[in-house]
């Protein structure tokens, strides 16, 4: 879902340019300034993110030992460790700027370190959107049938790909329209 995820990864990207620019100028903070805000803005996004995360993943770990877990078909439990492996691939990815932060620490990387984890957290939104998918799909398939799971999944995919993907470039395009400042 882009680099929408994180109000820092716009800033990211202009993080490696030159100071001076009218962002810069206009918060009147120094590139590791900008660095140390950016990743702080980061940081606020996953923790919104990782409760999602985490929720999604104990659910899925708990349902295997179910009893009703016995009775899914094979396209249910095909599905249900596709939801698994896309929740822990989510939760890694969106982990990863706490190892990649503690591994750089003190070693004067904080703006590689902001880019690297702005890219791992929209890998891991991306990856988050097809957990949410695959769980709403399995879900749905076993209360009302296969023809109801693919459509919710469907919604489901378009409702995060529009919240995560299009709304913020829809936002970003209009805050950088004619006449507007960066912030």
């Amino acid at each position: 879902m882009g680099t929408s995820s994180a109000g820092g990864a716009d800033d990211a990207r202009h993080a490696g340019q030159a100071g001076g620019d009218s962002a810069d100028s206009a918060r009147r903070e120094t590139p590791t300034e900008r660095a140390d805000r950016n990743y702080a803005e980061l940081l606020q996004e996953l923790r919104v993110t990782q409760t999602g995360v985490q929720i999604l993943f104990a659910f899925l770990l708990t349902l295997a030992f179910t009893q009703r877990f016995t009775a899914l078909d094979h396209v249910q439990r095909g599905t249900y460790i596709a939801a698994l492996l896309l929740a822990v691939t989510a939760a890694a990815l969106l982990t990863a700027p706490a190892a990649v932060h503690r591994t750089l620490f003190g070693r004067q990387a904080k703006r590689r370190v902001v880019e690297v984890s702005s890219r791992l957290t929209a890998a891991g939104l991306a990856v988050l959107s097809l957990a949410f998918t695959s769980a709403v799909l399995l879900i749905v398939d076993v209360v009302l049938g296969r023809g109801w799971g693919s459509l919710a999944a469907a919604g489901t995919f378009a409702l995060c790909a529009g919240l995560w993907g299009v709304l913020p470039r829809c936002v970003g395009r209009e805050a950088h329209g004619p006449g507007r400042r960066a912030e």
